[in-house]
């Protein structure tokens, strides 16, 4: 379908696991599927594909686990990333590009370079983030189609 004005609302939600390295990336290459079928553009595609992966690999990495959430609708993708966790104590430190906390048997596998949560924000239009020490992490993120349509 290309005509996304005929897209009804919907909101799909995958939950992730806790250093669950083998199914890591499932929910964000569905949420890139069907995006594709759905006929959005190859740019709102590519940035939620973006989004939702470092979002995802972060609740691997960082958390006792969470979910990942996707509301589509004609006009925009809103992302929602929220864990279980330790929380980010200096949540203005993880976002500087190169800045983790990833453990070194996390960076050894080729994750942790600290470049999670500035890809996500490059990603959004919109882009929020709410941490509580010992509780867990929010993340909500929203990807225009277009920037006239939102």
């Amino acid at each position: 379908m290309n005509d996304k004005s005929r897209v009804e609302p919907i909101k799909i939600r995958f939950p992730v696991e806790q250093g669950d390295f083998v199914r890591a990336g499932e929910a964000s290459s569905k949420i890139k599927r069907l995006l594709l079928q759905l006929g959005f553009s190859a740019d709102v595609i590519r940035r939620a594909a973006i989004a939702t992966y470092e979002a995802e690999m972060n609740i691997v990495i960082h958390s006792w686990g969470g979910f990942l959430e996707a509301e589509i609708n004609p006009l925009k993708i809103i992302i929602t990333a929220q864990d279980k966790g330790p929380g980010i104590p200096d949540v203005e430190l993880a976002m500087e590009a190169g800045y983790s906390t990833a453990p070194e048997h996390i960076r050894e596998m080729g994750f942790g370079a600290g470049m999670g949560l500035p890809n996500m924000r490059s990603c959004a239009n919109e882009f929020t983030i709410e941490s509580q020490a010992g509780k867990g992490t929010r993340v909500k993120m929203a990807i225009w189609e277009t920037e006239e349509q939102a």
